[in-house]
């Protein structure tokens, strides 16, 4: 039985995932993909599932955690 690459459960209805750079994954759930694949917040660590911000070469999940690290420009919304 096929076995999740982020929390390790065995699952008969799996999604295989390979990403552009030739990796393949294996996981249980669209959770654990993105825990596994989604880049993550400088700041604060969160999955970054949306669009996200990228300031002084970081990535971060929203303009908040940007300010908190010097990036003044970036705005949630206008």
């Amino acid at each position: 039985m096929p076995v999740c690459d982020t929390c390790g459960n065995e699952y008969d209805k799996v999604l295989r995932v390979t990403d552009a750079g030739g990796g393949s994954y294996v996981f249980d759930s669209i959770e654990c993909a993105a825990h596994r694949l989604a880049p993550h917040c400088d700041n604060c660590g969160c999955p970054i599932l949306g669009h996200g911000t990228e300031a002084n070469g970081k990535m971060f999940c929203c303009a908040h955690c940007a300010s908190k690290s010097g990036a003044t420009a970036a705005v949630d919304r206008v």
